[in-house]
């Protein structure tokens, strides 16, 4: 299995700092005359002009916090009541035409990582569908909203990717309304804090290898059989993968198996011209930290966990993935990129 420790991106992976975030709002709130998405434009084109003209280097370690409160809420949570709230790239991602054209599927595009991937992609000019669960709705619309906003097509399909049905009809749909599929994001993810196997059960077990791994093969298999070359697929892993938890034991497992499923696959489907890769990222600031049933100190531990003193924000990891999706990425398939702080 391949791992690769990216410790920089390309410049035009594009971030900008909270002082150039804070006034793209400000831009687009004074521009009470234009709709909205006209005024979140001109914010993104300002916030790019004040970048190329010179801003100070931002310290890793101190640009999100590592204070949040202790905050629980039922499964599968939701981005919207999170205190504070992650930072997707809402105002802060800029794009610059990589991905101008493509159709994406984002599977749990609702919040966190498949929020920060949809925004991104979209500024990258990209028509997206979001599949999540019917009780994220809420947060759905907004990230469907912000792609519409940047002129792009948004098609919101909730339902459950544990059912293999359910997983060729979200395919069929997303080529249907996009009007084809060329890029594939299998990102939703599930897992729950467990310290002793003694406490499992077998429908965990199973909602836990489901989500993460059966998922993953039947999206796969229903996106190749319609992918022209050119084409990728990119899963989300995790570090467990590379270093499994003992509080995370079915999670950690689904993980490692999505490393290899990456590779295998990747092998698989290249002479169809189709990329396949995965993204490892460390602790990330999702609902996922509210909901998983971890004592109250997991958050700080968490924070702890990294050398950057701090868990990282989903807007991090979407270079990433616009990278893999890229077509100038032409030559990198069959790998897992990780980004987990200095963790590793």
């Amino acid at each position: 299995m391949k791992k690769i420790f990216l410790k920089r991106i390309i410049p035009n992976a594009n971030d900008i700092s909270r002082r150039n975030a804070i006034k793209g709002v400000a831009l687009a709130g004074l521009a009470v005359a234009v709709s909205p998405a006209v005024a979140l434009t001109q914010a993104v084109t300002e916030n790019t002009t004040m970048q190329q003209s010179g801003d100070p280097l931002i310290d890793p370690c101190t640009r999100f916090p590592n204070d949040q409160p202790t905050q629980k809420q039922d499964w599968p949570g939701l981005q919207s009541k999170m205190i504070p709230k992650p930072d997707c790239g809402e105002t802060s991602y800029r794009g610059s035409g990589r991905l101008a054209g493509r159709k994406a599927l984002i599977t749990g595009g609702d919040s966190g990582i498949g929020r920060a991937v949809a925004i991104a992609f979209a500024r990258e000019g990209a028509d997206i569908a979001i599949n999540y669960l019917p009780e994220e709705e809420a947060d759905a619309q907004e990230v469907a909203d912000i792609i519409r906003h940047e002129g792009r097509k948004a098609v919101t399909i909730p339902g459950d990717i544990r059912i293999e049905d359910f997983c060729r009809n979200l395919v069929a749909r997303t080529e249907s309304e996009l009007g084809g599929l060329d890029i594939l994001v299998s990102n939703a993810g599930y897992g729950w804090f467990l310290p002793d196997i003694l406490e499992h059960s077998s429908e965990q077990f199973d909602q836990t290898v489901k989500t993460n791994l059966y998922a993953a093969f039947w999206l796969s298999k229903a996106v190749i059989a319609i992918m022209k070359p050119g084409s990728s697929i990119v899963f989300t892993s995790s570090v467990t993968a590379f270093s499994p938890s003992e509080d995370f034991l079915d999670y950690s497992a689904t993980k490692a198996a999505l490393v290899a499923f990456t590779s295998a696959l990747a092998k698989q489907v290249a002479k169809r011209g189709i990329r396949v890769n995965g993204v490892a990222p460390g602790p990330i600031w999702t609902p996922m930290q509210v909901y998983f049933g971890a004592p109250d100190s997991n958050v700080e531990n968490l924070n702890k966990s990294t050398p950057l003193g701090r868990m990282g924000h989903p807007v991090e990891m979407a270079p990433l993935y616009v990278t893999l999706a890229d077509e100038t990425s032409s030559f990198i398939t069959g790998s897992t990129w990780s980004a987990d702080g200095g963790r590793l």
